[in-house]
């Protein structure tokens, strides 16, 4: 844009900006003038129509007597309230004594010992049969014996499921005797 141009443009702006605030100036000091004389508060007061305006003291006392029958808790502190105490049995009656169960799982075989892939992923175990006749070599996830499964194996234990009735239990590591 060139400076003439540019001058012309501020010309124009300017005459808006003059008439603008004629504009304003004028509808306020007609606004001002049409305005009423300012009125006190106490003259804009209008009481409300209450048939007694008497404080009710029974009902505040009914309030101040109330007692709150929750959970008492700070609403402040991120801990759990303790628990509410078991209601107390009226009558304890004896049942007659429950048989506890199936007895423990027992498995005919030891495990002694395991070998693991490099990264130490895929493990398989060794187990022997009662009278060390046998070894056997299973996998989790293998059959033991024909009815166990080798759930997990560790480097001290191995857990061990019951394949017909899903009983489990948990073989420990046992040292092979020394021989000599």
């Amino acid at each position: 844009m060139t400076r003439p141009n540019q001058i012309i443009v501020l010309g124009v702006l300017l005459a808006i900006l003059a008439g603008t605030s004629f504009y304003y100036y004028r509808t306020n000091v007609s606004s001002d003038a049409a305005a009423p004389q300012e009125i006190s508060p106490d003259a804009r007061f209008t009481p409300l129509n209450v048939d007694n305006p008497a404080l009710r003291l029974d009902i505040l006392k009914r309030f101040l007597a109330l007692e709150y029958k929750g959970a008492h808790r700070s609403i402040f502190s991120a801990t759990l309230p303790p628990p509410p105490a078991p209601p107390q049995p009226q009558q304890v009656a004896v049942a007659p004594a429950v048989p506890s169960g199936p007895p423990p799982l027992t498995v005919d075989a030891k495990y002694f010992g395991y070998v693991s892939d490099f990264g130490g992923n895929h493990r398989r175990a060794f187990f022997a049969t009662t009278n060390n006749e046998d070894v056997i070599i299973a996998g989790e996830g293998d059959t033991l014996l024909g009815r166990f499964r080798v759930i997990r194996l560790t480097n001290t234990a191995a857990d061990v499921e019951e394949v017909s009735s899903g009983r489990r239990t948990t073989l420990a590591l046992e040292e092979p005797p020394p021989t000599g």
